[in-house]
């Protein structure tokens, strides 16, 4: 009954980060005339929710949550590179966060949160530049909004970095973090 309990309370938290990924990423929109995308606070929880949860709740989260905000404002030809790219960034951020947590057996969390958003972030640029270059056809057009995506992705690792240690300083939220953990 304790595994079935706790995959539900996965689901929940992954429901939960879907929403506040979607809200901040909508909550603040700095358009990219380039590619006519637009950079966004959303990195900053989908990590954060990468680092709280497990790699596949963590990757339906992200990509729901991004996805469904790309819709709703209306960036539709976005919504499925956003699925796949915002997934596959929070899977591999939150593996490699577990990862490295591992290896320093718990000890600090900052450097795990910093390296591991890091690396996810680099994901996020390169997987836009991919879609925006062949997909949509801007060729090296597409490199354009690189340093907007770069610049989101710094904002998403310090916004993280901030927030988690902080959050993590909670019992309640230690309590939460050592029931999804296991």
């Amino acid at each position: 009954m304790k595994s079935r309990e706790n995959k539900v309370f996965q689901l929940v938290m992954a429901a939960l980060f879907a929403a506040l990924i979607c809200v901040g990423t909508m909550l603040i929109r700095i358009p990219v005339p380039a590619t006519g995308g637009y950079v966004n606070l959303g990195d900053g929880i989908l990590l954060l929710g990468a680092f709280l949860m497990n790699p596949v709740y963590a990757a339906m989260a992200a990509g729901i949550g991004s996805m469904l905000a790309d819709v709703l404002a209306g960036y539709m030809q976005y919504a499925v590179a956003t699925l796949i790219i915002k997934s596959a960034m929070a899977y591999c951020g939150a593996f490699l966060f577990r990862k490295l947590m591992a290896k320093m057996q718990n000890k600090k969390m900052l450097l795990p949160m910093l390296l591991s958003g890091v690396v996810a972030e680099i994901y996020m640029v390169i997987g836009y530049f991919v879609f925006e270059a062949l997909l949509l056809g801007y060729g090296l057009g597409a490199a354009a909004a690189i340093m907007g995506n770069v610049g989101q992705g710094v904002m998403g690792v310090v916004i993280a970095c901030v927030a988690g240690p902080l959050l993590l300083r909670n019992a309640e939220v230690r309590n939460l973090l050592n029931r999804i953990w296991k």
